[in-house]
C-alpha cells in the first residue's frame, strides 16, 4: 500500500527562503561573475578564491532578490506568474523575508571583502543598491525601468573582473556592454510574453505601453545586433582568441534567428524561444571566452 507523507513545515519554510533567491537567475549572474574572474585573473585562480566569490555574489544576488520580492509582495498577489511566491501565499512574514535578504546581501558582501578586494566587493554593492533601490521602485514609474536594470545585471562579470585583475580596464568593460545588451531581448520576450500580467500588476513594462510592439520589436532587434557586435570586439581587445571569435559569430547568428522571429511575429512560441535561445547563448558564449582566452 502506498502512503502520501507530508512535508514537515520545516522543509516547507526551507524551501520557501530558497525561493526568495530565484535559484536560476542567481546562478547565471554567479556563472558571469565566475567568468569575469577567469578573464581577470593572470593564470588559473586560486580555488579558494574562487569558491568565496561564487560564495559571496550568490549571496548577494539572493538578498537582492529576497529583497525585490519584499517591496512588491502587493502587486505579485496581482499578477498569475508571482501570486505563488512565498510572501503572497503566506508561507514567509514580511519581516523574515527582509531580514533575510539584508542578511544575505550583507554577509556575501563581507565575504566577498574578505575573499578578494574593495573595488570587487563595491562594484557588487553597487548591483545590490541599484537593483533594489532603482530598479525595483521604477517598474512602477516607467518603461525604462528594463535599461536601467540592465545596468545592474550588466555589472557581474565586472565584480569576476576586478576580483581578479584588481582594476576595472576596457576589457571588463567590454563584459559588461555583452551582458547589458543580452539583457534587452531576453527581458522583452518574457515582459510581451505576461504584458497582461504586468498591466494588472501596475507595472510599467514596454510591452504594456506598446500594445502594438513595433518599439518592442525595434528594441529588441538593435538590442540584439549590439551583443552580437560586442561579443566580437572580444576578439580586438585580445580577450580570447580565433577559436572564440568563429564560435561567437556562429552563436550569434543562431541567436538573432530566434530574436528576429519573435520580434518580427510576437506570436507566444516565437517569443518564448527568443527567451530560451539566450538562456542557452550567454553561458556558451563566456564558457567558450574563458576556454580561449587570450594568455
Amino acid at each position: 500500500m502506498i502512503t502520501a507523507v507530508a512535508a514537515s513545515p520545516g522543509a516547507g519554510r526551507l524551501r520557501a527562503f530558497l525561493e526568495l533567491g530565484k535559484l536560476r537567475l542567481s546562478a547565471l549572474a554567479v556563472f558571469a561573475v565566475v567568468a569575469g574572474l577567469f578573464l581577470g585573473y593572470p593564470g588559473i585562480p586560486p580555488l579558494g578564491l574562487v569558491l568565496a566569490t561564487t560564495a559571496g555574489t550568490f549571496l548577494v544576488a539572493a538578498g537582492g532578490n529576497a529583497l525585490n520580492m519584499y517591496l512588491e509582495r502587493d502587486r505579485d498577489l496581482l499578477m498569475d506568474r508571482t501570486k505563488g511566491r512565498p510572501l503572497p501565499t503566506g508561507r514567509l512574514r514580511p519581516a523574515e523575508v527582509l531580514a533575510f535578504g539584508l542578511a544575505s546581501g550583507l554577509g556575501g558582501l563581507a565575504l566577498l571583502a574578505a575573499a578578494s578586494n574593495l573595488l570587487a566587493t563595491a562594484i557588487c554593492g553597487l548591483i545590490f543598491v541599484s537593483y533594489v533601490m532603482v530598479y525595483t521602485p521604477m517598474k512602477r514609474l516607467t518603461h525604462l525601468n528594463t535599461l536601467v536594470g540592465a545596468v545592474p545585471g550588466g555589472l557581474p562579470p565586472v565584480v569576476g573582473y576586478a576580483a581578479g585583475a584588481g582594476l576595472v580596464d576596457q576589457k571588463a568593460l567590454l563584459l559588461f556592454f555583452i551582458l547589458f545588451f543580452w539583457q534587452v531581448p531576453h527581458f522583452l520576450a518574457i515582459a510581451w510574453r505576461y504584458r497582461e500580467d504586468y498591466r494588472r500588476g501596475g507595472m510599467q513594462m514596454l510591452p504594456v505601453l506598446d500594445p502594438a510592439g513595433t518599439s518592442t520589436a525595434r528594441q529588441m532587434i538593435a538590442y540584439g545586433m549590439a551583443l552580437v557586435v560586442s561579443t566580437l570586439l572580444a576578439g580586438v581587445l585580445e580577450i580570447s582568441g580565433g577559436l572564440y571569435l568563429i564560435v561567437a559569430l556562429f552563436l550569434g547568428v543562431l541567436l538573432m534567428v530566434p530574436v528576429l522571429l519573435g520580434a518580427l511575429l510576437r506570436t507566444e512560441a516565437t517569443m518564448r524561444a527568443c527567451f530560451l535561445a539566450t538562456i542557452v547563448y550567454l553561458p556558451l558564449l563566456f564558457a567558450v571566452m574563458v576556454l580561449d582566452r587570450a594568455p
